[in-house]
C-alpha cells in the first residue's frame, strides 16, 4: 500500500489536519503526537451507526479500520489528565476575559491626621505611582479636617500597591481602600474575600494558593479544620475576587464553586451551613460559630 494522508482534527466540528501514513498504510502515534501534543490514540464517527469508534492502537502503531482509513475524520484522544488540565486552562481564559480592562477608582484614606493637607497627600502617594487626584474632605462651616480623603491613581497596578499595605501619614497609621459608597444600597460591600465550596480533604492551603495566583496576589489562604469541604482565598484586589463570583472551577480534577464572602452580621449563636460536596446540614455549632469568630466571614447567603 502507498502512502496516504488521512485527516486528523482536535475536535470534529473543527477544520482537519492531513497525516501521513506509513507505506503499510499505518499510521504511527508517534506521528499524532508531533502535531497534537498529548494525543494517545484516534476514534472515528461510524458512518452506518453514527457512533464513535477507537482506531485499533498495537505498540505505537494505529491500524486503519476495514483496512482502508477512507475520508473520514479522525478525532485526537488525549488523556484524562491531559484533558483535565486543559478544562482549567479554559476556566481561567473565560474567567480572564470576563475581568476585561480593569480602571482605578477613587480610594478613601481613613485616619488622616487633623494637620495633613491635601498636598501632604499628594507628596506622600506620588511615591508609589502618578496620581490623578487627591481631597482632604473637611467641615463645611470650620473647613476642618474630617480626617479622611481620597485619592486616585493613573495606573491600576499603583492602586492595588496601594491597597495592600497601610500608611503611616504625618506620623499616623492610615488605611486606603475602595469607599463603602462604591455600593448602592442594595449592593453588598465588595470584599477580598471569597468562599470555595465543594473542596476535597486532599486539597491543601498551597494548592489553593497555587491554583488562585493565576487570577491574582493571594494574600491568604483558610481550610477549616476539621475539615468542612470549603475553604476562603483573601486575594490583594477586590476586583479579582469579585469577578471569580459564580465561578466554576476546575481543581485537581474536582468543581468547586466560588460565592462571596459576606461579613458576619448574626452573632455566635446564628445557624450555619455544613456544606459537603454532594448535600448540605444545618448545624448549630458553638466551635462552628467560634471558627468564624476568627475569620470573620461565614458562609455565603446562596448557600445558607
Amino acid at each position: 500500500m502507498t502512502e496516504c494522508y488521512i485527516r486528523v482534527a482536535e475536535d470534529e466540528n473543527e477544520e482537519p489536519m492531513e497525516i501521513p501514513s506509513e507505506e503499510d498504510g499505518t499510521v504511527l502515534l508517534s506521528t499524532v503526537s508531533a502535531q497534537f501534543p498529548g494525543a494517545c490514540g484516534l476514534r472515528y464517527r461510524s458512518p452506518v451507526s453514527q457512533c464513535m469508534r477507537g482506531v485499533r492502537l498495537a505498540e505505537g502503531v494505529l491500524h486503519a479500520p476495514e483496512s482502508d482509513w477512507g475520508n473520514l475524520v479522525y478525532v485526537v484522544n488525549y488523556p484524562k489528565d491531559n484533558k483535565r488540565k486543559m478544562d482549567e486552562m479554559d476556566a481561567a481564559s473565560a474567567v480572564k476575559i470576563k475581568r476585561g480592562v480593569q480602571k482605578t477608582s477613587d480610594l478613601i484614606v481613613l485616619g488622616l491626621p487633623w494637620k495633613t493637607t491635601e498636598q501632604d497627600l499628594k507628596d506622600y502617594f506620588g511615591t508609589f505611582g502618578e496620581v490623578i487626584m487627591v481631597q482632604v474632605k473637611r467641615d463645611a462651616k470650620t473647613g476642618n479636617s474630617k480626617g479622611f480623603g481620597f485619592v486616585r491613581f493613573t495606573d491600576y497596578e499603583t492602586q492595588i500597591k496601594a491597597m495592600s499595605q497601610r500608611h503611616m501619614i504625618d506620623g499616623r497609621w492610615c488605611d486606603c481602600k475602595l469607599p463603602n459608597s462604591k455600593a448602592g444600597p442594595d449592593e453588598p460591600m465588595r470584599s477580598r474575600k471569597v468562599f470555595v465550596g465543594r473542596c476535597t480533604e486532599d486539597m491543601t492551603t498551597d494548592e489553593l494558593r497555587q491554583f488562585f495566583m493565576q487570577y491574582g496576589e493571594v494574600t491568604d489562604v483558610f481550610i477549616p479544620k476539621p475539615f468542612r469541604a470549603f475553604a476562603f482565598v483573601t486575594f490583594a484586589d477586590d476586583q479579582v475576587a469579585q469577578s471569580l463570583c459564580g465561578e466554576d472551577l476546575i481543581i485537581k480534577g474536582t468543581s468547586v464553586h466560588i460565592s462571596n464572602a459576606e461579613p458576619k452580621h448574626n452573632n455566635s449563636s446564628c445557624v450555619f451551613c455544613h456544606f459537603f460536596p454532594s448535600t448540605f446540614f444545618m448545624v448549630k455549632s458553638p466551635s462552628l460559630a467560634a471558627m468564624f469568630e476568627r475569620s470573620q466571614y461565614q458562609f455565603p447567603s446562596s448557600h445558607v
